[in-house]
């Protein structure tokens, strides 16, 4: 039987696997498809084990909701490229884990690996098959499951998804503000609900940080500081021709001190940090500057804690996302939150085409 365009197409949209393979497959099986995929099944198994080294930091984030939303499910799939995670095939796999993660109560990935995939075999059995037919390493990151009174999710672009509970039971002013706070997580990404989950070490660290990061930048000091350290690096600190710009800019009434470092060298800023480091004790018992420092870590935790971010709808541009929840329902709060980025944390090879191509002309050339 002749093998047509049209043929390996459609098997290549079954398994994902390459366009050569696929037309060598039905070649091989007289152009019987279901043949050709059991074939190529076959022939990857052998390759899967290969396939397992390579790095996968791409794929899909999807979601399943219960029919009382009441619970849901989140999981990872990761493959190599982009273009395998918008396969069919891919899709809908990923999709049935998010289903099996939410309707069963697997403790770990080991767990979830176990799960009976219907009849094809376990979620492992099944996910080893997929990497032989679609012919990139696959691999199944992470899932989680949510309960609450209401649970709501959202996805955004297939990459980043989130999960939400509140404490209150659904109606669809409820399910529309969690929703709101969903995509707010997945777009901001926001570390924390809200500032009782950090803990007194992280926040003492968080101000150690802050401190040594101002004393650093020490043109963003308060004014009676910064002039009482421009006073000590013009003693014999500074280069004479950097102490004669500070006088010349000093004389000088309508000049702007915000641009000072822009006439300074490199070489006289970093001297001047330094004798904020050097001074640290006397600086950080001075109340403008610990007001200054407690201010910078404030606005951070509004950052990083959801419910003080800004609400991003937020109509005068100032409502927290907390503000925003009680102005649904006062007793509505958060009880938790899910975020998945695909490849998050996952260390992505960089690829050098052009030093690829050299190193394939030099093998061809030595041979």
């Amino acid at each position: 039987m002749a093998v047509t365009a049209k043929m390996v197409k459609e098997l290549r949209d079954m398994t994902g696997a390459g366009m050569m393979d696929c037309k060598k497959a039905l070649v091989e099986t007289d152009g019987n498809i279901d043949a050709a995929v059991d074939l190529l099944k076959e022939k990857g198994l052998a390759k899967a084990a290969k396939k397992a080294g390579r790095i996968a930091a791409m794929g899909l984030v999807k979601t399943a909701v219960a029919a009382d939303e009441k619970a849901a499910a989140i999981v990872e799939v990761n493959s190599e490229t982009d273009f395998v995670a918008k396969n069919d095939e891919f899709v809908g796999f990923v999709e049935t884990l998010a289903q099996m993660a939410l309707e069963n109560d697997a403790a770990d990935m080991e767990a979830f690996m176990a799960l009976p995939y219907g009849e094809e075999g376990t979620v492992q059995e099944v996910l080893t098959s997929k990497i032989a037919t679609i012919g990139e390493n696959m691999r199944i990151r992470r899932f989680e499951k949510v309960a609450g009174e209401t649970v709501v999710s959202y996805i955004r672009g297939g990459r980043f998804g989130a999960i939400v509970a509140g404490n209150v039971e659904a109606s669809e002013e409820v399910k529309t503000a969690l929703t709101n706070v969903a995509m707010q997580v997945a777009a901001m990404n926001p570390q924390y609900v809200s500032r009782d989950e950090i803990s007194e070490e992280e926040l003492a660290k968080m101000h150690d940080i802050t401190l040594e990061s101002a004393l650093n930048d020490p043109f963003t000091l308060p004014k009676p500081i910064l002039n009482a350290l421009l006073d000590k690096a013009v003693d014999g600190v500074w280069s004479e021709e950097d102490t004669a710009i500070l006088a010349e800019k000093r004389a000088d009434k309508g000049f702007n001190f915000n641009y000072l470092p822009n006439f300074l060298s490199e070489d006289a800023k970093a001297k001047l940090a330094g004798l904020a480091v050097a001074d640290k004790a006397n600086i950080a018992d001075n109340k403008i500057f610990t007001g200054l420092v407690d201010g910078r870590v404030k606005k951070q935790l509004k950052e990083i804690c959801l419910v003080d971010q800004t609400y991003v709808r937020a109509e005068d541009g100032k409502q927290s996302v907390g503000q925003y929840l009680g102005t649904v329902d006062k007793a509505l709060a958060l009880t938790k939150v899910v975020r998945f980025e695909v490849g998050e944390g996952i260390e992505k090879k960089q690829e050098d085409f052009a030093a690829e191509v050299a190193a394939q002309q030099a093998a061809a050339k030595a041979k």
